[in-house]
Formats: structure tokens, C-alpha cells, sequence
């Protein structure tokens, strides 16, 4: 059974897939103009790069955004002018900076959209609070970091807030924080294999 595992492997899958997973799949950072954490953002980029996944950045403005700890990224594209559901993956970039988001309908309805199409969605840090405003973390198990605000608001909007370093529920995934950024990344990628297996289970 063993050899025919491998057989079947070696048969289905390319030495461009071995190497390179993410080959394929399109995914956005979302960040704020200003005080965005750093980590959160270049570690799991790193990482996704890494592994051949397309990324872009979408922000307010497409103006330089400034981090946390005084990084410059420039968006590639204005958050108003896309649709998130065009990307495979959404990440939400955590830091002081990403509460403005909290209140940003336009954001939270290009979310649910994203989400009722199956999409993957990622936040971390402070940035869960964007999802629970939407509505996507109702009797879901999420985590956040775990500041008096940010738990204040799960409590409203019903979210089971675990407290865990990285948590997921079917298709989205929270983190707590910086030092999670890596342990965050590698259950996104963790998310999108299951999916891609299960899609092609199905053709």
C-alpha cells in the first residue's frame, strides 16, 4: 500500500508543486496606513513567498504605509477599489493601526462577500476585531490579542474567545499576536493545502 502511495504521488503531483505549494495562489495583506505590526506582516510574506504564493498589499491609500516598528511598505492597491473574493487568501495585518478598520463597513461587507465565496481569511493581533465587527466570528471560536477593548468586543459580538496563541475555525484563522506570526503562517498554509486537496478530490 505503501508503494502504491508513492506511485500515486510521483503520478499527481508536479516538482513544481513539491517545491513551490503555494504556486498559484493569490493572496492579499491588508494594512493599515500607519502602525500596522511589523511581523505580522513580513514573516508570514516571507514565508508565503517562499513558497510561491503570489502576494499584494492593499491598504486606505496606496500612499507609503508605516509600521509599528517604522518598516515602509508601499499597498499595491487601494482597499475601495478591489474585491476581496478575487484573492485565494486574505490576511489581516494586526497592530494599534488596525482598530480603524473595526468600524469600516465597506471592509466588512468585502469580507463576508469573500467569505461566502470560500475564501481563506487570516487575522492577527488586534485585527480579529475586524472580523468579529463583521459579523464572520458569531458562535465561532476565535482568539485575539487580549486586550480589554478586544475581548470587550467579543464579548458583543458572541465570539468563543479561546484565548489560544493561534486558533481556526473551518476557514478563517486568528492569532494573538506578534510571536505568533509563524505558528499564524503555518496554519494558513495548513488551511490552503486542505483545500486545494479537497478540490481536487472533487474534479
Amino acid at each position: 500500500m505503501l508503494y502504491l502511495f508513492f506511485i500515486t504521488l510521483l503520478y499527481t503531483t508536479t516538482p513544481a508543486e513539491l517545491t513551490y505549494p503555494l504556486q498559484g495562489t493569490n493572496i492579499v495583506f491588508v494594512i493599515s496606513q500607519k502602525n500596522f505590526r511589523d511581523e505580522e506582516y513580513l514573516i508570514p510574506r516571507e514565508i508565503f513567498e517562499g513558497l510561491g504564493a503570489e502576494v499584494s498589499v492593499a491598504s486606505e491609500d496606496t500612499t507609503t504605509a508605516i509600521g509599528m516598528l517604522e518598516i515602509s511598505v508601499k499597498p499595491d492597491m487601494r482597499l475601495d477599489d478591489i474585491s476581496l473574493k478575487d484573492f485565494d487568501v486574505i490576511i489581516l495585518v494586526g497592530g494599534s493601526g488596525s482598530v480603524i478598520f473595526w468600524g469600516n463597513e465597506h471592509l466588512h461587507k468585502n469580507l463576508i462577500e469573500a467569505a461566502d465565496s470560500g475564501r481563506i481569511i487570516g487575522a492577527i493581533c488586534l485585527a480579529p476585531g475586524i472580523l468579529a465587527r463583521a459579523g464572520l466570528l458569531k458562535e465561532r471560536k476565535a482568539t485575539v490579542c487580549a486586550s480589554p477593548g478586544a475581548k470587550k468586543l467579543f464579548e458583543e459580538e458572541d465570539v468563543i474567545y479561546t484565548g489560544n496563541e493561534v486558533e481556526r475555525d473551518k476557514n478563517i484563522v486568528t492569532a494573538d499576536g506578534p510571536a505568533a506570526s509563524k505558528v499564524f503562517a503555518d496554519e494558513i498554509i495548513s488551511v490552503i493545502t486542505e483545500v486545494d486537496n479537497r478540490e481536487k478530490e472533487n474534479d
